[in-house]
């Protein structure tokens, strides 16, 4: 009877998800985010081949299977009003084009630590390709990013995943946003 109940209480203990443990990152030396234990920072070669871009991160992360990313970047628009709405519809529609499907699960405007930021949660589509072997399926993500326009720079804040484990990463996604501190 006893070892039935130690196998019961086990199984039930392993069908609750533990808490992703989140710890305090210094990012840069003004930016400091609250970001999973196990995340590693991407090297050069890792983030380029994932994400090309010309320009470098600020700072870039992600976890031991380099499936789910978190990274900061300045953004290569500059906003040059304090109009932020607009500035919303901007990159909304910014977004909108680099993807062959996007649904919007929630998007505003949203104040943290006294500073307002833009975001975005969203699942995206990029088709496949053809003629490559390796490259016939389509991508699908999920996507949490969001915007803080400053004057003379627009820093972009920006995690990832596969839609496939958006339910286990998008309560964690929301916690790293809203934990984001600048000096």
């Amino acid at each position: 009877m006893r070892i039935v109940f130690l196998a019961w209480l086990l199984i039930v203990l392993c069908a609750f998800d533990t808490p992703i443990k989140l710890v305090r990152t210094k990012a840069t030396p003004q930016i400091s985010v609250l970001l999973p234990k196990d995340f590693r920072p991407m090297d050069d070669l890792d983030f380029g081949q994932r994400y090309p871009s010309v320009r470098k991160p600020l700072a870039a992360y992600t976890n031991p299977d380099r499936m789910v990313d978190f990274s900061i970047n300045v953004s290569a628009t500059q906003w040059p009003d304090g109009d932020i709405e607009l500035a919303q519809k901007f990159f909304k529609s910014g977004l909108a084009y680099l993807f062959d499907n996007i649904e919007f699960l929630s998007e505003g405007i949203h104040e943290v630590r006294g500073k307002s930021f833009i975001f975005f949660e969203f699942e995206s589509r990029v088709k496949g390709n053809p003629r490559e072997l390796s490259q016939r399926d389509p991508i699908l993500n999920y996507t949490y990013v969001q915007y803080l326009v400053e004057p003379g720079r627009t820093l972009v804040f920006s995690f990832n995943c596969p839609r496939r484990i958006r339910s286990e990463w998008q309560e964690t996604a929301g916690k790293m946003m809203t934990s984001i501190k600048m000096k």
